[in-house]
């Protein structure tokens, strides 16, 4: 904890948008792991050497990448991990509109009168 107050929420701020490595789906401060506690350091230190929020952020995504944000930006990079399920939804939902088999008319068998000028046919052919 910082003796600061304001920057005591600044670190909470930050290390609630900072993703847990060992938990993965916490936040730094909602986790309990080693990991995290360290990290929870590394931010008030940087606080307290009068580093600004995006210079903290740029300083942890240089060291664990986009993964250690909680909500990762939008980049070329994540555009398919973020449209992937939207892209596949779509995929299948054509394949099974263009894979659909449509009803095949059925044909009524021929009437006797049909039947007799078919064999005639095939006679004189």
């Amino acid at each position: 904890m910082l003796a600061n107050p304001i920057q005591e929420t600044r670190a909470e701020q930050l290390g609630s948008q900072l993703r847990c490595l060992v938990c993965q789906n916490e936040s730094i401060e909602d986790s309990n792991a080693d990991l995290a506690k360290d990290l929870r350091a590394i931010v008030r230190q940087r606080i307290q050497a009068g580093d600004t929020d995006n210079q903290i952020m740029a300083w942890m995504v240089a060291r664990y990448g986009n993964f250690v944000r909680l909500r990762p930006p939008l980049t070329a990079a994540t555009f398919l991990l973020w449209f992937t399920p939207a892209l596949a939804l779509l995929a299948g939902a054509g394949a099974a509109f263009l894979g659909r088999r449509r009803p095949v008319a059925l044909v009524p068998p021929l009437t006797p009168a049909e039947q007799a000028r078919l064999t005639e046919l095939s006679r004189t052919a």
